[in-house]
């Protein structure tokens, strides 16, 4: 018996552009539905400032204007566009308008709890997103904390908490292409936050603890990889509160590609990651995957990801967190139990169970509708 494939339209916008989180997550997504027999995957994005790859097809809605209109009204609709569609997958956030079954990723609800903090485009997909709840939308999240929160947040039962991939692993091949990252001050040992600079990542608290690491710890430096953010100037302000000589061991570089990434990954000696909230937390499983301990915040999805594998502390206090630090990069009992109980962890994440999660969830807004 010949069963008929589950036709998607599938919002591909992330993946052009700098490459985020949620882009990741969109990639990891596209491609393991894309590998099924039970799915037909059309992508569309909504933007003119891109060319859509082929295969991709552009509602013909400038991103700037839809972000303006479908805020605040349910039109136009982009039933026309997607007729050819059983169901809409929003992967970022928002989805157009329309009469469809409709899916919408939503991976931490940061922007909808602190809509004070946010930037007006933030606001407006937040209007969107609430707008496309009380049309009867499915809300997917990766992680039961932010499921928790959007039911608080958004009003609705129509949750469903489908986990994520692991993130992919560079080849070898393409770290050869980082020799100079191997110079300099990565000639000693670093710990390393990967991230954007925004303010729940709770940078300048890291750095704090740093300052304090330092006092004790001559040799260790603080690197930081992402690009700018809505809190670059408090870490700024964060880094020259620091001593002189612990400043200059403090290395900001900015937005990095993903074989930087890796290697950053692969050659420190901690992962860091300070954040106030996170929906899954992909630079966690990425170190836990390269053998490298995590120090982490308690916050949001993080226990749920890190699982037993990383040392967990109260993202609001420094001395926590550099208490944490010194933990393991002082002990080789402890890291040793954290690298065995990482690779432990990623085995329980598996982009062929997201879509498997996935595609129950289409079936399910299909009949909801």
């Amino acid at each position: 018996m010949t069963t008929t494939a589950l036709r998607v339209a599938v919002d591909t916008g992330p993946l052009y552009g700098h490459r985020t989180g949620v882009a990741v997550a969109v990639a990891g997504m596209l491609d393991v539905l894309a590998r099924r027999g039970d799915v037909s995957v059309s992508p569309y994005l909504v933007s003119f400032r891109s060319d859509p790859v082929p295969g991709h097809r552009r509602l013909p809605v400038p991103g700037t204007v839809a972000s303006h209109v479908w805020s605040r009204f349910d039109r136009p609709r982009a039933d026309r566009w997607l007729a050819d569609t059983d169901v809409v997958h929003g992967t970022n956030y928002v989805a157009p308008p329309t009469r469809l079954p409709t899916v919408i990723s939503v991976y931490d609800c940061w922007f909808l709890a602190h809509p004070e903090l946010a930037i007006p485009v933030v606001r407006r997909a937040g209007a969107m997103l609430r707008r496309a709840v009380a049309r009867g939308a499915w809300i997917h999240t990766s992680s039961e904390a932010t499921a928790e929160a959007a039911r608080a947040l958004l009003d609705t039962d129509r949750v469903a908490t489908i986990h994520l991939g692991p993130p992919p692993v560079p080849s070898a091949s393409a770290e050869l292409g980082r020799p100079h990252l191997a110079d300099g001050f990565f000639g000693r040992p670093f710990v390393v936050a990967i991230g954007t600079q925004e303010r729940r990542k709770a940078l300048p608290v890291l750095v704090e603890a740093f300052g304090l690491l330092a006092s004790d710890d001559p040799d260790t430096r603080l690197v930081l990889a992402g690009a700018p953010g809505d809190d670059s100037d408090r870490i700024g302000s964060a880094i020259e509160a620091l001593p002189g000589h612990v400043s200059e061991r403090v290395h900001r570089l900015g937005p990095i590609d993903d074989a930087t990434k890796h290697w950053l990954v692969r050659h420190a000696s901690a992962l860091a990651y300070p954040s106030t909230d996170e929906g899954f937390g992909f630079p966690i499983l990425e170190s836990q995957s390269a053998g490298t301990p995590v120090v982490a915040s308690s916050a949001g999805a993080i226990p749920e990801v890190a699982g037993e594998a990383a040392v967990l502390v109260d993202e609001h206090e420094p001395d926590a967190f550099a208490a944490g630090l010194r933990r393991v990069l002082g002990s080789s009992v402890d890291r040793l139990g954290l690298i065995e109980a990482g690779y432990r962890n990623v085995g329980r994440f598996s982009w062929d169970a997201t879509a498997d999660g996935l595609i129950d969830l289409y079936r399910r807004a299909m009949e909801d509708r």
